[in-house]
């Protein structure tokens, strides 16, 4: 008899409010890259919540750059605009 497969129960949850988009262990590389040998959890935290605001704040912006040109698609130059107004 062939055993019946069951679905996993381990898929990971749906994202929570307050919750990073970012995952830390990248960031921490890379402030250790530029000399960071020690880095604090709440250090890592402050830091990836101030990345994911700019982003957010330069999407938004390149966002309204290709509205105003009646496109979709969100390019480099719009984002290379938007966050050299920042």
């Amino acid at each position: 008899m062939a055993k019946k497969k069951t679905s996993t129960p381990n898929k990971t949850p749906a994202k929570k409010s307050g919750d990073s988009y970012m995952a830390k262990a990248p960031i921490r590389r890379l402030m250790k890259k530029v000399g960071a040998d020690l880095v604090a959890a709440e250090a890592l935290d402050q830091l990836i919540a101030f990345l994911e605001k700019t982003a957010i704040d330069t999407t938004k912006k390149a966002i309204k750059m290709c509205n105003a040109d009646k496109r979709k698609r969100v390019m480099g130059s719009d984002i290379r605009k938007a966050s050299a107004r920042i």
